[in-house]
């Protein structure tokens, strides 16, 4: 019989935020897979557990991800952590969660921390629906591609950002949304300079080109405003697609157009041309 994954949440920041149940995990398992063992290990000496340690990250996953299998599959337990949070959230332990569901290997969570729900709650944004982001990429084409695909998102959004790259991200978001949307920038959560600053797009720029950014953040965005109902009728926004696709126009992006200008719905725009163009 196979052996369990655990996935253990640890502090984000304040060692007392940590469960008695995540002690007792890591205390009972065979061994601990950690994304840095040097910080890994420093939360067991706090809290006196002495447990064999493996390095799990980003550039191993594959060769360790592999041999923690093997090992599950003998019957040895294992406790998974991340740096900080909930592992397997924007974190290399999304592979093994997945290789060890693949191979029937019991995976059990053991809440805890989650800075992006952390960041989520105190920011005074709407909280019944979010999308989490994670990370933007580096590269500046590569992002604004993933903020222009969220331009009309409604949900509230939420990213994580390294101070040094902060402005840039900033500035991105405040083009493609608006510098009027509304943020909350949520630095050092749980940490003794814990801040969080609650304000406008336009403001935080203006903020940031003044104050260097310091420490981790997890930014938390307003979503776009509902389109306003359209003035128009759906037959008459269909007219306007099949004139843009006499253009040289693709239908799916004359459909798109339209409905942006019109806030005509997509869908019924489309069922609409399409009805349209069998009649002609």
């Amino acid at each position: 019989m196979s052996g369990t994954l655990y996935l253990v949440a640890t502090p984000i920041g304040n060692l007392g935020d940590i469960s008695p149940r995540a002690i007792d995990t890591l205390s009972a398992v065979d061994f601990i897979a950690a994304e840095d063992t040097r910080v890994s290990l420093k939360l067991l000496n706090h809290f006196g557990i002495k447990k064999p340690l493996v390095s799990y990250h980003e550039h191993n996953h594959a060769a360790a991800g592999q041999s923690i299998l093997s090992r599950l599959l003998t019957g040895e337990n294992c406790a998974l952590v991340t740096d900080a949070g909930t592992p397997a959230i924007s974190d290399p332990g999304e592979p093994l969660v997945r290789l060890c569901a693949e191979n029937g290997v019991d995976i059990l969570s053991i809440p805890g921390c989650c800075a992006a729900v952390s960041a989520l709650a105190v920011s005074g944004l709407p909280t019944g629906r979010f999308t989490f982001e994670g990370f933007l990429s580096v590269n500046k084409k590569s992002r604004r591609e993933h903020l222009e695909s969220l331009k009309n998102e409604s949900r509230t959004m939420i990213f994580h950002e390294a101070p040094h790259k902060l402005r840039a991200t900033l500035a991105d978001l405040s083009e493609v949304f608006g510098s009027d949307r509304r943020i909350a920038l949520c630095r050092e959560l749980t940490k003794l300079h814990e801040e969080t600053r609650r304000c406008t797009l336009g403001e935080a720029t203006d903020y940031y080109a003044e104050t260097s950014p310091r420490g981790e953040y997890v930014l938390v965005v307003a979503g776009a405003a509902p389109a306003p109902p359209s003035s128009i009728p759906v037959q008459e926004g269909a007219a306007q697609v099949l004139a843009l696709l006499e253009s040289g126009i693709r239908l799916k992006d004359a459909v798109k157009e339209v409905a942006e200008h019109t806030g005509l719905s997509k869908n019924e725009l489309y069922a609409a041309a399409l009805e349209q163009q069998k009649k002609l």
